[in-house]
């Protein structure tokens, strides 16, 4: 079966940069091919992990993202360049859609290493999924400790372990770390027991994204607060209870979180696109698949070069991702193909309850205030008024209130008759 895309643009992929693009066509419309009907705005993830955000609140139905756009749940598998078509595999069925222009924005997977033990015990962190596991994860270890028949058991499961100290890194454990603050008050027999949270990553310094300041900030108030960080240090070994360290450190634990980085979507070069030693599709300065006129790629699924930074290709953040987008809907509608230029405007970051570190417009921001302009630069990102108000009411109630510990692994789970 055949259909055509409404509007002529087929965008392959609704995350943050194929959402965006189909929300700023506008009236000239887009069809969207997602296994999901929503977008993830992916730096709320460690919050909604942590329960200070309601997890639904980080996702955007792309129906409502994208009212004149046509959304089609299921897979790209297959493109035929040559008639202009995509094969897509649906819960129907397989079927084709005809475009005029192709947009891919397929976005990224983790990237895993050959780590013995890494793929059995390792919990992944890209996911709204991956959040609500590793919410209830962390909540069953504290269940755990208190019935633990010996200390040494009972600190094995108050022990964390996160590799990659980058933004997801950082955030995840920060906000991990207050929810199991506020949660050891309604555990008695915890009350006393020392945690133990180790961030480890192969850089030298965490946040290595950040000015060395900011970074070195960082580090100072997690390790205020007690975390262990083992930097130019990599995993090397995962078992049930324990990971060893390159350094040589064993440490018993039944939680090792993997944040170390993301890599292109596998898919991309299945589909015959042109892509680099990294996976990622190769596009030229106005966003343009090498080979391809009217094929174009952007977000984490590019390799994509910028104007104002020569030589070097832009970050899988979803502040790039943002201004590719205006980039390319600009170049669609106008039939143009400018360069995309875009210099960023800071970077952000919180480090748990009132902290975080900024740097806007060359102006560097440490505790409260950084912790304030990031909340306030993700809710201007976020898109569409009900989920920022749904948000706001979120933050709103978690200075007044501590962290819900219910569990959510039973949400959604239907009773078998």
């Amino acid at each position: 079966m055949d259909r055509a895309a409404q509007g002529g643009t087929l965008v392959i992929g609704g995350g943050f940069a194929g959402g965006y693009v189909a929300r700023l066509l506008g009236k000239r419309g887009a069809t969207i091919v997602s296994p999901e009907n929503f977008m993830l705005y992916t730096p709320m993830l460690p919050e909604a992990a942590s329960g200070t955000l309601e997890p639904r609140h980080a996702v955007v139905p792309l129906r409502m993202m994208c009212p004149r756009s046509e959304l089609v749940l299921g897979r790209a598998i297959a493109v035929d360049f040559e008639q202009r078509r995509v094969q897509v595999e649906t819960e129907q069925g397989l079927f084709h859609i005809g475009y005029r222009e192709l947009v891919v924005a397929l976005g990224s997977v983790s990237r895993t290493l050959p780590i013995p033990g890494l793929a059995d015990h390792g919990l992944g962190f890209k996911s709204l999924a991956d959040a609500i596991y590793l919410r209830n994860h962390v909540l069953r270890r504290l269940e755990a400790a208190v019935a633990a028949p010996t200390d040494a058991q009972r600190a094995r499961e108050l022990t964390f372990v996160f590799v990659g100290a980058g933004y997801a890194g950082v955030e995840a454990l920060a906000e991990l770390s207050d929810l199991v603050r506020d949660a050891l008050r309604y555990y008695g027999p915890l009350r006393g027991s020392p945690q133990r949270w180790v961030l480890v990553d192969a850089a030298p310094a965490i946040l290595p994204e950040i000015p060395q300041r900011l970074g070195d900030y960082a580090a100072a108030q997690l390790l205020r607060r007690g975390v262990e960080i083992h930097t130019s240090t990599t995993l090397e070994s995962a078992e049930p209870h324990a990971v060893g360290l390159s350094n040589g450190t064993r440490i018993l634990t039944s939680t090792l979180v993997w944040t170390a980085g993301v890599r292109a979507h596998p898919l991309l070069s299945q589909l015959g696109l042109p892509v680099d030693e990294r996976g990622r599709v190769i596009v030229d300065s106005s966003l343009r698949v090498e080979g391809h006129a009217n094929v174009w790629a952007l977000g984490d699924a590019a390799r994509v070069p910028n104007a104002a930074t020569p030589g070097a290709f832009d970050p899988p953040t979803s502040q790039h991702a943002l201004r590719q987008a205006r980039r390319l809907v600009k170049n669609l509608a106008r039939g143009e193909s400018l360069p995309y230029r875009y210099r960023m405007l800071g970077q952000v970051a919180t480090l748990g309850r009132y902290k975080g570190i900024a740097e806007v417009f060359g102006l560097r921001l440490r505790g409260f205030p950084a912790w304030f302009v990031t909340r306030t630069y993700h809710l201007y990102q976020l898109p569409l008024p009900s989920r920022k108000l749904r948000v706001v009411a979120d933050w709103t109630t978690s200075l007044f209130f501590r962290r819900d510990i219910a569990e959510l692994s039973m949400l959604g789970q239907r009773t078998r008759v």
